[in-house]
């Protein structure tokens, strides 16, 4: 599409599934099966709402009032959540991407994200999405430190699940056997705390009804492989979300403060290297020393 806001659209397809990325973040507009959503998608012509299907770098969710302190030296982020004073999701999501391999199956988008005076380091970019006929979707995303200093480091993305329901009658099976607490300004307070004997406790599924989340967890059992998984089960269908050993905290999120007409339709999984304010917490917080590199994979498949 000539002229779309979000960019350049990347469409892919294998087998019965197809996909949409963005030039503008390489983000996840769309994925279907058999032309079923598994995502909510959003327009060609509007900026993704509610961070939907976006790449969280260099930090995912909140920092607290924008501020933390690396190597002794306080620095201040821009704060774009004026609500609760915080800065959210990164620096990455806004920005142009440019395309380094395609095929029909699979794209490849790298961006450098330069020094600013609240993130003032060096970072490489790169992001794959590929599909596959039996698997469904995968994510690759790596960052290498390009500049002179170590930085500080942390990612995330902000898919929402679907069945192509309302998710209150939905039933979510997901990993944590702990959750962390947040004050009401969304702020991570105190360590984590088990789900057992909690409305948290979606180990062995629950229907969400009213039910409202939006909380990091961690302590994630995982398969064979290390990955751990989220199923959402409608009546018809099940979306599920599988995320690799270098993501040990998900945030869940029940899609209660998203523009209305999409409220509380999908399932907001969010695989993290690190947990909320991580930047100022230093919990699970990585160092990139220069030359470093990280990587982590995350995917969605039908059932």
């Amino acid at each position: 599409m000539r002229n779309a806001l979000s960019g350049e659209q990347y469409s892919l397809t294998a087998g019965p599934y197809t996909a949409v990325v963005t030039e503008q973040g390489a983000g996840l507009r769309e994925l279907a099966h058999g032309g079923e959503a598994l995502v909510l998608a959003y327009g060609p012509q509007e900026p993704a709402p509610a961070a939907f299907g976006q790449l969280l770098i260099p930090w995912p969710n909140r920092v607290d009032h924008g501020r933390y302190e690396w190597d002794g030296v306080p620095y201040q982020l821009d704060v774009n959540e004026p609500a609760y004073d915080c800065a959210i999701h990164g620096l990455a999501r806004w920005l142009p991407w440019r395309v380094v391999e395609r095929e029909n199956h699979r794209v490849r988008l790298a961006c450098r994200l330069l020094g600013t005076p609240g993130y003032p380091f060096r970072l490489a970019l790169e992001a794959e999405y590929s599909l596959d006929a039996g698997q469904g979707l995968t994510v690759s995303v790596r960052s290498r430190n390009e500049g002179e200093t170590a930085a500080p480091y942390a990612h995330g993305a902000h898919p929402y699940l679907t069945t192509g329901e309302p998710i209150d009658g939905c039933t979510v099976t997901a990993p944590g056997r702990r959750h962390l607490p947040v004050n009401d300004r969304m702020i991570p307070y105190g360590s984590p705390e088990p789900v057992e004997g909690t409305p948290f406790d979606l180990r062995e599924g629950r229907r969400l009804g009213d039910l409202k989340i939006d909380r990091a967890f961690t302590d994630l059992d995982r398969d064979e492989a290390g990955r751990a998984w989220v199923h959402l089960a409608g009546s018809a269908r099940t979306t599920s979300f599988w995320a690799d050993a270098t993501h040990p905290w998900l945030e869940l999120y029940t899609a209660d403060e998203v523009p209305e007409r999409l409220r509380r339709q999908g399932f907001g999984v969010e695989p993290m290297t690190s947990p909320p304010n991580a930047l100022a917490s230093g919990i699970d917080l990585h160092t990139l020393e220069p030359g470093a590199s990280l990587a982590g994979s995350w995917g969605i498949r039908l059932g």
